[in-house]
């Protein structure tokens, strides 16, 4: 069998099994992500309320770090998937090795970055003298990770292109599974062992990617890829200005998202009364709320494969009728999941709230935000579906806009100016994800992403 054909294709066949083929992995994937991500918060819990909000805190510049990567990969498989779409397998193979490498050299310069400005990094949380450096010390450590994150970042997103969504699964629950135990065994030690406190939940993470990176090198060498390593010296200018066109509406989104939930973290810590507990509860609850989001960006990266692969075949309409499908299942799961979470807010949040105060904040904030999980789910698959297709600018207009427009003045008004304090910054990020929702599904609905090129 050739290299070409091993393929996986979703241009032909049922819809819905092209979806269920895509999305059961994926959404496997994101559970192990959200279990590291609550594993972090659970045992930072057993070091108190601040250790809790320096972890949020960090986690969301780690991300804002890897944005980068999420991009690259954004455009990667906009790329891939429409050159293995039209039966392209030696572009699609070229341009993944390009990408991979691309992605290397901006992690080197990025990790030099971040070394070099580390204070004024963590300085922008407004974190008191007394656990600055605490923050601090979770930063350097994850820097540490950054090289080997992008690797496993674009690998994943390589696997994913060519329909090998399995060995993404397989990749991500193994290091999903050393980053957890490490984060136990590091943090509070085993037998002779002491344990490093809260260094280790960041430890974890920078030994858990290294682990990966060797992970992703070796089922290269057994999937549809396995040349990838092949001739690989170079970047090509060409291709990385066609990435690159293709990635910084993706990086924008992510910039502009994880700047946000800054500011509100920096909007929180201002507050007159009870600002650390609303940090914990905003730390607390996105990783709650994460949960909900794990069959939404499943199928946000199940759309972005199966429409750039249906545009390469050119078939645009299966690519909208797959897009209509893939969203309304999202948003019925959704609404469904969001009810009980709702009811049973207090149970969910125990487990990683462990101050009173914070509990009963993290409980408001979870029931707050389940009002707009339906609008959310519309909006990150379509905008899968747009990013796919390689309307990346009209997905980074929908949401750039709404996020600086509407959230974050809005939740400033409310918290300072209006006193509702972190009621008014929660209230504010409900109301613009309506907005969202609405607005990316009108931008679907106009069509003009079936007409994008990414070549």
């Amino acid at each position: 069998m050739t290299e070409k054909s091993s393929a996986v294709s979703f241009t032909t066949g049922s819809t819905w099994a092209n979806i269920w083929h895509m999305s059961w992995p994926m959404l496997l994937v994101m559970f192990f992500n959200f279990l590291v991500g609550l594993t972090d918060i659970y045992v930072a819990g057993f070091l108190g309320p601040e250790i809790q909000a320096i972890v949020g805190y960090v986690s969301q510049l780690y991300f804002f770090i890897i944005i980068v990567a999420n991009a690259i990969s954004i455009g990667t498989v906009a790329m891939l998937s429409r050159a293995v779409g039209a039966g392209r397998f030696e572009d699609a193979l070229s341009t993944a090795r390009q990408s991979l490498l691309f992605a290397v050299w901006c992690a080197v310069a990025l990790t030099a970055t971040g070394f070099v400005f580390q204070d004024l990094i963590i300085s922008l949380a407004g974190f008191s003298e007394d656990i600055r450096h605490i923050a601090l010390d979770f930063f350097v450590i994850f820097v540490f990770a950054l090289a080997p994150n992008y690797i496993v970042i674009l690998s994943n997103a390589i696997f994913r292109a060519g329909g090998e969504v399995k060995l993404s699964l397989l990749a991500m629950s193994v290091i999903s599974l050393i980053n957890i135990v490490l984060n136990f065994l590091l943090v509070f030690g085993v037998f002779s062992f002491p344990g490093l406190g809260y260094r280790g939940i960041a430890l974890a993470t920078a030994l858990a990617m290294s682990a990966g990176t060797v992970i992703c090198f070796v089922l290269f060498r057994r999937s549809i890829w396995n040349g990838i390593f092949s001739g690989m010296r170079r970047v090509s200018a060409d291709l990385v200005r066609r990435i690159v066109s293709l990635s910084w509406p993706a990086a924008l989104i992510q910039i502009s998202w994880n700047a946000g939930n800054i500011v509100l973290y920096n909007i929180l810590s201002h507050l007159e009364e009870g600002g650390i507990t609303a940090m914990a509860a905003l730390t607390n609850g996105l990783r709650i709320e994460a949960f909900i989001y794990l069959p939404v960006f499943a199928l946000n990266m199940a759309a972005s494969v199966l429409t750039g692969q249906n545009l390469g075949a050119g078939a645009p309409e299966r690519a909208e009728k797959i897009g209509w499908k893939i969203s309304l299942s999202g948003v019925a799961f959704v609404s469904l999941v969001a009810l009980p979470v709702f009811i049973w807010a207090g149970s969910i949040s125990s487990p990683v709230a462990k101050d009173p105060q914070v509990l009963a904040e993290t409980v408001r904030y979870i029931r707050i935000t389940m009002l707009s999980e339906p609008f959310m789910a519309i909006s990150v698959i379509l905008g899968g579906c747009l990013m796919g297709a390689g309307d990346t600018k009209g997905a980074m207009f929908v949401i750039v806009s709404t996020l600086w427009i509407i959230r974050l003045p809005l939740a400033y008004f409310l918290a300072v100016v209006a006193g509702y304090e972190a009621y008014g910054v929660w209230l504010a990020m409900i109301i613009s994800m309506f907005f969202q929702g609405v607005f990316m599904t009108a931008r679907f609905s106009y069509g003009r992403w079936k007409e994008v090129r990414v070549s």
